[in-house]
């Protein structure tokens, strides 16, 4: 018996989507809930599902668009036989480069920004690892994939660190030349569904919002003191590390419930004000920026707001965060500072009215007390819409921020002074 496997919906208002890629081949043995392939919509990428065991046939070859409820493939259930190719979107476990990005570097040591942005992305697969025709030859006798190889590896010998300090600091591309003359190819790629979206709505943004940008600062000196000296109780506690994104989360979230008309939007003739806080968290995924979000973080301690994250980075590492997942949301952060970014003018993220952008960490030198010290410096970007958020609103909501992340303590005290409450002033 033949089963007809069909695009399912990836929402409302979509008819039609590309198929992405296929994690099996025609005549491969498939089992029950095995992931076949994906498909990506304007809106998400979503996984193709094996409803029964069986050989595979399929019918819509990678990179063709095809309608909703379209037959992209057929099991035939009468077969037999074991799986001749791993899952490519098995369960692993976000890297750490989640939680110690560059931006942690630079404090220790020293976004893209889209209408879809905001968490301390991560990048996702192991792209740019160079596979030798043997090793691959191997690699495919035991369908393994290079992310199974270096999950696998145990320990790193000496050899292996020289070897990639040699490659880093010797292997530059060299000059593809022809007869003496430099070539000059170029690549044409198709712009998927995902990506024609994304620019639509760039456009949009910048043509139907009255955006302005206010900028601030922030001494990480007390945050950076804090990780360095409950980290170790924190992971053994909460089985999570405390990241930066954890502070900068509930600082905006208590700010917003002081200035309200931030997490505000637009609808119709109407200003929505919600009385919660939905923070979108962006994550960096090989087809781009996703911005799942996390709900009612009002309610949430450090600890839930980083298992939260990393829920959502193990999501986005297999491309599987749902359209619900990224849907609504009232304030948005993004995180430029991974990529080095020292300042910038982030995009607001519409239907919202406000994002703010945070950057890396960099020791400057700034005046204390009449004297200059070298402190862990920060800009903070506020990126809002004019006609909704005031001046006033929109630089009180910054300077409140820069203020919860100087002194996080006062987020537990709603913004007031420790000693204050102490003295009941």
């Amino acid at each position: 018996m033949k089963i007809d496997i069909k695009v399912p919906s990836p929402g409302e208002s979509i008819t039609e989507v590309e198929m992405a890629n296929w994690f099996v081949n025609s005549g491969d043995f498939v089992e029950k809930d095995q992931e076949l392939g994906e498909i990506e919509s304007e809106k998400a990428t979503l996984p193709l599902i094996a409803d029964k065991s069986g050989v595979v046939e399929i019918i819509i070859e990678a990179g063709a668009t095809v309608p909703v409820g379209k037959i992209v493939c057929k099991i035939d259930t009468s077969k037999k036989g074991t799986p001749s190719r791993k899952d490519e979107t098995s369960n692993q476990q976000p890297p750490d480069s989640y939680r110690e990005t560059s931006t942690l570097r630079q404090a220790q040591g020293g976004a893209q920004h889209t209408s879809t942005l905001a968490h301390l992305p991560i990048t996702i697969g192991n792209t740019n690892i160079k596979t030798t025709p043997l090793a691959k030859k191997i690699m495919d006798e035991h369908n393994f994939s290079t992310d199974d190889i270096i999950n696998g590896l145990k320990k790193l010998s000496s050899k292996e660190v020289n070897a990639v300090i040699q490659t880093l600091g010797k292997e530059v591309p060299a000059p593809k030349m022809k007869s003496g003359i430099a070539v000059r190819d170029v690549e044409r790629t198709k712009i998927t569904n995902l990506r024609k979206k994304l620019s639509q709505r760039l456009v949009a943004v910048k043509n139907e919002t009255a955006m302005l940008t206010t900028f601030n600062e922030a001494d990480m000196s007390k945050i950076i003191g804090l990780r360095k000296k409950y980290q170790s109780v924190f992971v053994e506690k909460h089985g999570v590390k405390l990241g930066f994104m954890s502070f900068f989360t509930k600082a905006i979230t208590q700010a917003l419930l002081e200035f309200p008309s931030v997490n505000s939007r637009i609808d119709g003739d109407e200003i929505i004000k919600p009385s919660f806080c939905d923070i979108g968290i962006a994550v960096q995924t090989n087809k781009g920026l996703m911005v799942p979000v996390l709900r009612n973080v009002e309610t949430m301690g450090l600890a839930e707001i980083e298992k939260q994250i990393i829920e959502f980075a193990a999501k986005a590492r297999r491309n599987r965060i749902s359209i619900e997942e990224m849907s609504g949301g009232s304030f948005t952060i993004t995180n430029g500072g991974i990529f080095g970014s020292m300042l910038s003018t982030p995009i607001i993220n519409p239907p919202q009215s406000a994002i703010l952008g945070i950057h890396n960490i960099i020791e400057r030198p700034i005046a204390v007390d009449g004297k200059v010290v070298i402190r862990p410096m920060m800009y903070l970007a506020l990126s809002y819409d004019h006609r909704v958020i005031d001046g006033r609103d929109s630089v009180g909501f910054l300077v409140k921020v820069k203020e919860y992340i100087e002194n996080p303590e006062k987020m537990l005290f709603e913004g007031m002074d420790p000693e204050t409450i102490l003295l009941q002033l």
